[in-house]
Parts: C-alpha cells; sequence; structure tokens
C-alpha cells in the first residue's frame, strides 16, 4: 500500500501540496520498525527482564516467568516446537534470525529468548505486531 501511495503521489493528494517522498519508503518504514523491535528487546535485556540460551529459557518458560518467546526465524523448528509447547499463554515472536538477536544479548548468535512479563514485554509484543502486519502487507 505504501509503494502504490507513493507511485500515485496519494501523500501529496492527501496533504494538498507538495510532498516528497522517498522512492523506498516501505523499505524505511520497514527498517525503523524492525530497528524498534530490537532496541525494545535490548532495553529489556538491560532491564534484567530478558534472557538468551535454550536452557534459561526453557527454566524460564517452567516457572511461568515468560510474557515473550522470541525465536531466530532461521532456527532448527524441533527446538523451536519444544519451547513453544511451554508457552502456550506466551506471545510468540519469530521475526530476526540468530545474528540479530545476538546482537541484543552480545554474541554471535542467539537462537531463543524470552521477556518477562512487564511493560517491555507489552512493547515489544506491540512493536513486533506492527512489524509483523507490515511484512505481511506486502507484496514479494
Amino acid at each position: 500500500m505504501v509503494n502504490t501511495a507513493v507511485t500515485k503521489r496519494l501523500f501529496a493528494k492527501a496533504a494538498r501540496r507538495a510532498v516528497s517522498t522517498p522512492d523506498d519508503l516501505a523499505g524505511l518504514i520497514e527498517r525503523i520498525l524492525h530497528r524498534r523491535c530490537l532496541d525494545a528487546l535490548a532495553l529489556a535485556r538491560r532491564a534484567g527482564q530478558a534472557v538468551a540460551g535454550f536452557e534459561k529459557v526453557k527454566a524460564e518458560l517452567k516457572s511461568g516467568r515468560v510474557a515473550v518467546l522470541v525465536q531466530a526465524s532461521d532456527a532448527a523448528p524441533d527446538g523451536r516446537d519444544k519451547l513453544k509447547a511451554l508457552a502456550p499463554g506466551a506471545v510468540v515472536v519469530d521475526l530476526f534470525d540468530a545474528a540479530e538477536l545476538g546482537a541484543v544479548f552480545g554474541r554471535d548468535h542467539a537462537v531463543h529468548a524470552c521477556v518477562a512479563p512487564g511493560g517491555l514485554a507489552r512493547r515489544l509484543t506491540t512493536e513486533a505486531a506492527l512489524l509483523g502486519g507490515f511484512r505481511q502487507d506486502q507484496t514479494p
């Protein structure tokens, strides 16, 4: 929709004045949403509300202290399924690859992470829903 609006100059029509928009506005929006999600996860990590690693995440899930389960999009399906089974009430986010998650946690890669309930988990959930919805609306 964003690409169509840029092509048809709908932003200028809506503003009733000349508006310049970058040709890759949809890509820019996606990068911003992507960065906001990773920033929310990094903030949760710095606040001590997020952990990474299969065993740590598994322990948190068993204790019931998880609001958001974050799994790398390039993770093995069997590991992802094992943790999903332990998280029936948690929001599952799988929008990032292992290298991106690893950067948040100061590692080369991270496959599984989780965030404790609270404001940062709600923020991550909201940002991830926006990014997921935006990516879903895009046509390849």
